[in-house]
């Protein structure tokens, strides 16, 4: 796989996802007894969730929007849980509550359960397996196989009666998949702007980048939205996921980098600095201290 030409830090990571919800206590109702995400804060509209007191999703309300459909942004946000038995215990919750999934998989490098939140949002809940099995190896080891529900149920003593009181601390937004335009495009962005090594490919359709050698910290793919325009404004859709950098001088030269690329990076009053891709989706730099 092709180096980044500028890396960023091995540290960098993944933050929370911010997305507009057509009904908010729905989707609060949805992701707290469904998914197991707790509520932080809720006002004006939006509202913020999380595991351990770790911010993970931000909502904002948009009454009435509709599903975004075939258009660039979110294929799934992707929660990383600290445990194999973590994920056992999520799962037998899941069926013990009848919460409707869309996929149960072996990736090799980690096992992923999926679902779709009520305004079509993609959600994968995962863990990795360890580190020492794939490092290095993930361009011929990233697969899509079926999960063997049964061993990982053997997790626990008895998947009927498990407890499950929410996501674990620890959890954190491994990694972020999004629907893009043109893959050529967005590598070109995300490698050779941003900064993101090329791990893995589907060519002409898919790409897997990360930083640090990890299997993918981001991953975008053409599936559905080859050629698409940006969600607009009355679809519920991903306004921007967060990268997290190490300190403000990262940060800064990953903003230099996409303005000299023809970028217009904006400063945000909350914080962090907006940028977008080539497909128009919002990647907000954020540092860790």
């Amino acid at each position: 796989m092709a180096t980044a030409t500028a890396p960023i830090p091995a540290t960098t990571r993944m933050g929370p996802v911010s997305l507009s919800v057509g009904d908010l206590d729905r989707s609060l109702s949805y992701y707290g007894d469904h998914v197991g995400l707790a509520l932080l804060g809720r006002q004006d509209g939006r509202a913020s969730l999380g595991a351990g007191g770790t911010e993970l999703l931000a909502l904002a309300e948009e009454p009435g929007a509709r599903a975004a459909g075939r258009y660039t942004g979110l294929y799934h946000f992707a929660l990383r849980v600290p445990e194999r038995a973590d994920l056992a215990r999520w799962l037998a919750h899941a069926a013990r509550e009848r919460v409707p999934l869309v996929g149960l998989s072996d990736h090799f490098v980690s096992e992923a359960i999926y679902l779709v939140d009520p305004d079509g949002h993609g959600i994968e809940i995962y863990h990795d397996r360890p580190r020492e099995l794939w490092e290095g190896q993930v361009a011929v080891r990233l697969v899509t196989d079926p999960l063997d529900v049964g061993a990982l149920l053997a997790e626990l003593d008895d998947p009927a009666t498990e407890p499950f009181t929410g996501l674990p601390a620890g959890t954190d937004m491994g990694h972020v998949h999004l629907q893009v335009a043109d893959v050529a495009e967005t590598l070109g962005f995300y490698r050779d702007v941003l900064g993101f090594e090329l791990m893995a490919e589907i060519p002409g359709s898919a790409v897997f980048l990360a930083v640090g050698g990890y299997h993918h910290h981001v991953g975008a793919n053409t599936w559905h939205s080859r050629g698409a325009a940006p969600a607009p404004e009355g679809t519920a859709r991903l306004l921007h996921a967060t990268v997290v950098l190490p300190d403000a001088e990262a940060r800064g030269r990953v903003a230099a980098r996409v303005e000299a690329a023809g970028g217009k990076p904006e400063q945000r009053d909350e914080g962090g600095v907006l940028v977008r891709d080539p497909s128009g989706i919002g990647l907000l730099l954020i540092t860790a201290s």
